[in-house]
């Protein structure tokens, strides 16, 4: 008889896994049932600010495999506007709740697949049913605000709460529409993914678009005319808006886990082993912006929710429940964005989480071009090394940028991975041309100005 196993979510990690584990079992050896509560599967949600900008065309261009695709390519029963709201661990199945047609299906299963991925932070000053306020998660999320901003009457006025990613881009994507955009941002900075003097370089790009910044101004209500969003309400008074869009960040949506008795972890993601499998939980697999995974370098379980890590712990997952063996080795944070053209890259800590994890150590800022001083277009790029006393090795590194500038962080990612010290990296054998670096790379400056700082403290 045929196992079966159930997926709930049918984004990058929930897909990744059935596929992986598909490729491993047959068709008569393992029934896949796919619940999913909105209208698409497999598909980019990075690309949305792109979407909104009418860069990209969509959401066609953003999906990478439709529901039908599953089915019939990979035998996998796929219900889409279904949405999974109970676990029962002691029968081993669940329930969900047709969206459209109304009802309610139930499903037993030998395996289970919780991929449920993340939710906007939503405060409650946002809890209203006037429209024009959006959060920024999915793809249902994306086409509700093009409709918004293509319907009439036109908005020309837009504010985006908080300044992460999805904040910095979906600004920029605004401007591009051509409306008038203000970033509000409770702390002292847009980007507070890196630290507060790499944000600044941001935020002077993000003026230089046309981005009014508020920062240091929390959000504490909205205002509303007619059903639609009029005005966002602060310290300072209201600020006149036609639509509003969370950039609060996110947070793994793990209710439904917990309400079903998961462990959950510190970060509220669900806690699960290096194979994805749900601690304690047999035949409970998780994966994707949902869960809690180990940072290398601090060695404490962290929520970063990115389609690149959802992909790798789903296809474990997978590979997992399909009768192989596969691990997560951790993540280092490492995140690329722009501002235009302007490129911002991280990886590993900022000097605030290096302290945080107890580490002593030195910081330095290194100011280089992005390309040879004399070729045509070579801009500034700054570079900033976080590397543990005394014996230098890398714990974090920033680069903000033009041209050449967000991939640079990928030598530093490798370098950081791999336990590198700061001495290491002035050796490394990096790629020179003078239309895409100088002699000296920005990397290699920045690690020499490392082991300087290192020796000046030792003497």
């Amino acid at each position: 008889m045929a196992q079966r196993l159930i997926v709930i979510g049918g984004d990058a990690a929930g897909m990744s896994a059935a596929s992986q584990a598909r490729r491993r079992r047959g068709r008569d050896d393992l029934e896949i049932t796919v619940f999913e509560r909105g209208h698409f599967t497999s598909y980019s949600a990075c690309g949305i600010p792109y979407w909104i900008s009418g860069l990209v065309s969509g959401p066609e261009a953003l999906i990478a495999r439709d529901p039908q695709t599953f089915r019939t390519e990979y035998a996998m029963d796929v219900r889409m506007r279904h949405e999974v709201t109970t676990i029962d661990l002691e029968r081993r199945e669940v329930v969900a709740q047709d969206l459209e047609g109304g009802g309610e299906v139930r499903e037993r299963f030998d395996e289970l697949m919780y991929a449920t991925g993340a939710v906007p932070v939503k405060p409650p000053w946002a809890a209203t049913d006037a429209g024009g306020v959006f959060g920024m998660q999915t793809l249902d999320d994306g086409a509700a605000l093009r409709e918004w901003l293509d319907a009439e009457p036109r908005p020309r006025r837009a504010v985006v709460v908080g300044g992460g990613y999805i904040g910095v881009e979906i600004a920029e994507a605004l401007i591009q529409r051509g409306l008038s955009v203000t970033l509000v941002e409770a702390g002292a900075q847009p980007m507070s993914t890196v630290d507060p003097d790499m944000g600044e370089l941001v935020a002077e790009a993000m003026r230089g678009l046309g981005i009014t910044i508020r920062a240091g101004l929390p959000v504490t209500g909205l205002e509303e005319r007619d059903g639609r969003v009029s005005a966002v309400v602060t310290a300072e008074g209201p600020m006149p808006t036609d639509v509003v869009v969370l950039g609060l960040g996110v947070r793994p949506n793990s209710a439904l886990a917990a309400a079903a008795g998961l462990p959950i972890g510190t970060t509220g993601g669900v806690q699960v082993d290096r194979r994805m499998r749900v601690l304690g939980m047999p035949g409970i697999w998780a994966a994707g912006d949902c869960v809690e995974t180990l940072h290398r370098v601090s060695g404490m379980p962290v929520h970063v929710p990115l389609g690149t890590h959802a992909n790798k712990q789903g296809r474990v997952a997978g590979i997992n429940i399909g009768g192989g063996y596969a691990t997560f080795a951790g993540v280092i944070g490492t995140a690329v964005t722009k501002v235009c053209d302007l490129e911002v890259g991280r990886t590993g800590l900022r000097e605030g989480e290096a302290e945080a994890a107890g580490f002593d150590f030195i910081s330095v800022i290194a100011e280089s071009t992005n390309r040879a001083g004399y070729y045509p277009g070579a801009r500034p790029m700054t570079v900033k090394l976080i590397a543990e006393r005394p014996n230098g090795r890398l714990l974090g590194a920033q680069i903000v940028g033009w041209s050449e500038a967000a991939k640079r962080i990928d030598a530093l990612a490798v370098a950081l991975w791999n336990g590198m010290t700061v001495d290491d990296m002035t050796a490394l054998d990096l790629g020179y041309a003078p239309p895409y670096a100088p002699v000296w790379d920005p990397v290699l400056i920045a690690a020499r100005k490392a082991v300087d700082a290192l020796s000046a403290l030792d003497r």
